[in-house]
């Protein structure tokens, strides 16, 4: 079932799910303003037609032991096609690349890799990412502290203003 415009409950419902994924469908279909039934079958319509890639649980790295995340900037030697799409298939295989862009300008692909400590990460560059024939360079760029990270999109519920979180402030 493909939807050609989204109503404002299919966009409660996708601003919802993206904020908590393991949010009950009573729970959602309570934020939405419909009974259970009917909301359950919005997001298996919203899931069949692509807007819910999957569900996945946020991690805490640093409790797994991931101490460093760092920002590989990548340039091949080479940026035809079949040498891009050859890149990519390699990084898919490479579990501590999280993330992986294709960027327009000086830089061919940014990849936000994980890595227990620097060692760690340097050994992946000198034994995977340079070991690669076409890579020309890399430049890393290590996180020092991550101020925002949301998954998703922007999700305009009501009106042109996206759907925001509360403001939460800190004291002490």
């Amino acid at each position: 079932m493909q939807r050609v415009k989204l109503d404002r409950i299919d966009r409660q419902i996708l601003s919802d799910l993206q904020d908590d994924g393991r949010m009950t469908n009573v729970d959602l279909s309570r934020r939405a303003g419909i009974s259970a039934p009917p909301c359950l079958r919005r997001v298996r319509a919203l899931e069949e037609a692509g807007y819910i890639k999957g569900y996945h649980a946020e991690l805490e790295a640093s409790v797994l032991g991931y101490a460093v995340t760092v920002f590989a900037h990548v340039g091949l030697n080479s940026q035809a096609e079949a040498d891009l799409v050859a890149f990519e298939g390699l990084v898919k295989e490479w579990a501590e690349v999280r993330e992986c862009h294709m960027l327009a300008g000086e830089t061919d692909f940014l990849l936000k890799v994980v890595a227990k400590d620097w060692d760690a990460y340097q050994k992946f560059v000198t034994e995977k990412l340079t070991a690669v024939p076409k890579v020309a360079n890399v430049k890393s760029a290590l996180a020092i502290r991550s101020a925002k990270t949301l998954p998703g999109v922007p999700i305009a519920v009501d009106g042109d203003k996206p759907a925001q979180p509360p403001l939460e402030v800190k004291v002490g």
